[in-house]
């Protein structure tokens, strides 16, 4: 008895010693957990097995795994903060995740000029890129990223690749210039850590990030898997995107969106706004249907050469209307003359800055952080010249003279660059010796048209037009 009493025990040793348990890359080593929150927890172990989780800040939880293998779970969090922490999950077999930052969470997503590094492009630099590389050790326990690799799929996935990195001299250069700016401005604003997912793809259209169910709505877009099969159109195809890039990830609890995109979708401005709210929508709901923050970057001036450019801007002003809790960065001014060849501006610190305002404000309720770009709200016609008033001037003008960016029409619609001068601080007022009787007025409407009509907290004026030629 004794014999056969040992060689159960050995059996029941052998089960517990070969019973595993895996995480997602996502839940790792040096991850950034979204402070004051009910984190979910995931991964795989054998059927219908016991999983245990300890935290070095005390929660606990625990899960059992269903008939696949898959388990979930949530633990709570406390206020973020720079000391490493440690979570244990046990079945069968101990995971240690060590340097664990609590802090704020952010996603990032869009085309190249969300990827692009700071340390640049083939052609393309990013501005104060080398201060933030050389300074970056520094940052070490306040930031985070993890960048997720290009990957696509016409059927929804459970797991994609990409870890956390500690931002460092040597893993800097691979972080999302634009995510990073944003992400230094909030931790310091904030003084907590702020992790970054960057997940984003240069070249691709939205509807790359939209699943099928809302795409299929769409009479213009062929789901079917030959579609786009030639190697220069990967980075175009329907979903495929969504389906390996963010629906594997949707269960990572987070603060908010970042998106930067658009370049692709020019000439389909039609469909761009709606479909930009359908994909605000589809993503809110894959995080459990909270409405989290949604913020995006406008497309930068750019010398396309077909004029339609403007178009997609306006299309991405109106998507405001249709997203709840969205907020756009204007990038009108933010671009040298010799970027019209370059769609890869070299400003990334004000595009993340402006982002991490609107979070500051809208977000985290810092209401004396401004975001809000000047709009144009209504134009006067009087004596030949054209009045305009505009939201978000209380202060009046950054400038009042040397204005650029205006073009002014007469009856015959044809537009002139426009003399502008600031009226009591208050108005703009536009003429042209070619326009005696004005008829409308735009304001950075072209390809490339930048403009420098910022109000007094430096927050640019949106590009816009009166007309509907």
């Amino acid at each position: 008895m004794k014999r056969i009493f040992l060689s159960l025990a050995g059996v029941v040793a052998a089960l517990c010693v070969s019973a595993k348990v895996s995480l997602p890359d996502a839940i790792g080593d040096n991850m950034v957990l979204q402070q004051n929150a009910e984190v979910t927890l995931w991964g795989w172990a054998d059927p219908h097995d016991a999983v245990k989780i300890r935290t070095s800040w005390g929660a606990k939880a625990s899960a059992v795994s269903n008939d696949e293998g898959y388990w979930q779970t949530t633990v709570r969090t406390p206020r973020g903060g720079f000391e490493p922490q440690r979570i244990t999950v046990r079945s069968g077999e101990t995971v240690t995740l060590e340097n664990v930052l609590i802090g704020e969470v952010w996603f990032a997503s869009g085309q190249s000029n969300m990827d692009m590094p700071l340390g640049g492009y083939w052609n393309a630099y990013v501005e104060g890129a080398d201060e933030a590389i050389a300074f970056a050790d520094g940052l070490r326990d306040r930031i985070r990223y993890l960048k997720v690799p290009y990957s696509q799929s016409y059927e929804p996935t459970d797991r994609v690749e990409g870890r956390w990195n500690v931002l460092c001299t040597a893993t800097a250069p691979r972080f999302s210039a634009t995510a990073y700016f944003f992400a230094e401005a909030l931790s310091r604003a904030l003084d907590v850590p702020v992790g970054v997912i960057d997940s984003s793809w240069g070249g691709s259209r939205i509807e790359c990030w939209i699943p099928r169910e809302k795409l299929a709505r769409y009479p213009d877009i062929d789901l079917s898997p030959s579609a786009y099969e030639a190697e220069k159109e990967l980075h175009m195809r329907p979903m495929a995107m969504y389906n390996a890039m963010i629906h594997p990830l949707a269960k990572y609890t987070l603060r908010g969106f970042l998106w930067y995109q658009g370049e692709s979708n020019i000439g389909h401005h039609d469909v761009y706004a709606q479909r930009m709210a359908d994909m605000a929508e589809a993503w809110r709901g894959a995080w459990g249907g909270e409405q989290k923050p949604f913020f995006f970057v406008e497309i930068a001036p750019f010398g396309y050469g077909h004029g339609l450019a403007a178009y997609l801007r306006e299309a991405q002003c109106e998507a405001q209307k249709l997203i709840p809790g969205s907020g756009m960065v204007s990038t009108n001014d933010l671009v040298e003359p010799f970027e019209s060849a370059n769609i890869h501006p070299s400003d990334k610190r004000s595009v993340g800055h402006r982002l991490a305002f609107w979070a500051l404000n809208r977000t985290y309720g810092r209401e004396q952080v401004a975001c809000e770009g000047m709009r144009f709200r209504s134009m006067d016609i009087l004596d030949g010249k054209a009045f305009l008033s505009f939201d978000f001037a209380e202060s009046g003008f950054g400038r009042t003279t040397d204005i650029r960016g205006f073009e002014i029409c007469g009856p015959d619609r044809v537009f002139h660059p426009a003399v502008a001068a600031v009226e009591n601080n208050k108005r703009i007022v536009l003429s042209s010796p070619e326009v005696t009787e004005p008829v409308a007025v735009r304001y950075g409407f072209g390809d490339f048209m930048p403009g420098n009509v910022v109000n007094s907290r430096r927050m640019p004026l949106v590009p816009f037009r009166t007309d509907n030629f």
